[in-house]
């Protein structure tokens, strides 16, 4: 990279789970990583100190509610007024989930899980191209599901949102990727986190895991090193991409 510009990192939903692992391996990569929450600060925090430990870079824990635009606008500024430069990398990786009957689902529902699965990201990549495009760099990388891709049962609504993402992450390459900024997204299957291991455990669970072809989930660093190698300047060449990390459930 050339400037400290192209080193910072915004990565939502980065407390726990998937995002605090992508925090952390950008961390070790050279990244001054904003660590984004929206309710668990002191998760968010932890996080930042494991960040300091990691070849002495710098860590940010930002509150961002992706359902209210202010809360981006305010968040982004926050980042850039920290590490005094613009976000390089956008990691949307928050969102909510809501296992619901179809039948039952309110619009209240509907319009929470789109205002922070959909719209939340669409105005973040909104809110940070502009910097990218005056340093005629940058990288995002929408975290997707498979869901998104064949359809939900118990969360119709989430799927939704998520099927809109990979779409968005189209459409933001086909603009921006003669610009020097490139959008991709990463659609993924089961995910071996806490909150998984329970879900899995019961015997239905067990018959998700017995239908994914690698017989197995995927783990949070498998999708850390994909997202490694996606913001690397070995990938400089890709865009507009989804990435299938469903260990074979699912395939173009």
């Amino acid at each position: 990279m050339a400037n400290l510009d192209e080193k910072i990192a915004l990565v939502t939903g980065a407390s726990s789970g998937v995002g605090k692992v992508v925090a952390k391996h950008l961390a070790s990569q050279g990244y001054c990583v904003a660590v984004g929450y929206t309710h668990n600060e002191n998760n968010a925090r932890a996080v930042v100190k494991e960040i300091k430990t990691i070849a002495n870079n710098t860590g940010l824990a930002i509150h961002i509610d992706y359902s209210n635009l202010s809360s981006i606008k305010q968040a982004i500024s926050s980042v850039e007024r920290h590490f005094d430069g613009s976000i390089s990398l956008l990691i949307n990786n928050g969102a909510i989930a809501q296992e619901k009957d179809y039948l039952t689902i309110t619009e209240d529902d509907f319009n929470r899980m789109m205002s922070t699965n959909l719209a939340g990201p669409f105005f973040t990549c909104q809110q940070v191209i502009p910097a990218m495009l005056k340093n005629q760099y940058g990288k995002i990388i929408n975290i997707s599901s498979i869901g998104g891709q064949w359809g939900g049962v118990n969360q119709l609504h989430y799927a939704a949102a998520k099927a809109g993402l990979i779409n968005l992450t189209k459409s933001l390459a086909k603009l921006y990727s003669a610009k020097g900024i490139s959008s991709h997204c990463i659609a993924i299957g089961l995910v071996e986190t806490e909150m998984s291991k329970r879900e899995l455990a019961t015997e239905a669970g067990k018959q998700k895991v017995a239908g994914i072809p690698s017989g197995r989930l995927a783990t949070k660093e498998e999708i850390a090193e994909t997202i490694s190698f996606l913001v690397s300047d070995n990938a400089n060449y890709l865009s507009g991409q989804t990435l299938n990390m469903n260990g074979g459930m699912l395939f173009n």
